[in-house]
């Protein structure tokens, strides 16, 4: 005979509820990571992480801003649209200082 060396637990492998719960991450995390990319994108890649943190802010808002909401779920969008705003303004151009002093 041989042993079974853990074989009963692949009968049931980690399921997806542990980790998530099955209709994706709650809304705290989102909020904080719309926050993260929100405030990493007036350093750098603010045309990527701008509206990053848009989408996360507006799922972690429950795509509705009435209500009782989070502080992270709403700085997130408004940030994000910030570095959007910000980053096309050098994408064009139209920030540099050269004829300004």
């Amino acid at each position: 005979m041989m042993a079974g060396f853990g074989h009963a637990t692949r009968k049931h492998p980690r399921s997806r509820g542990r980790t998530w719960s099955r209709s994706g991450p709650d809304r705290a995390t989102l909020g904080v990571v719309g926050a993260v990319c929100a405030i990493a994108g007036f350093f750098v890649l603010g045309i990527i992480l701008g509206p990053m943190a848009i989408v996360c802010g507006w799922l972690a808002l429950g795509r509705s801003w009435a209500g009782a909401r989070p502080a992270p779920a709403l700085v997130a969008p408004i940030l994000g649209a910030i570095d959007t705003v910000l980053a096309l303004l050098r994408i064009s151009g139209a920030t540099t200082m050269d004829g300004m002093f």
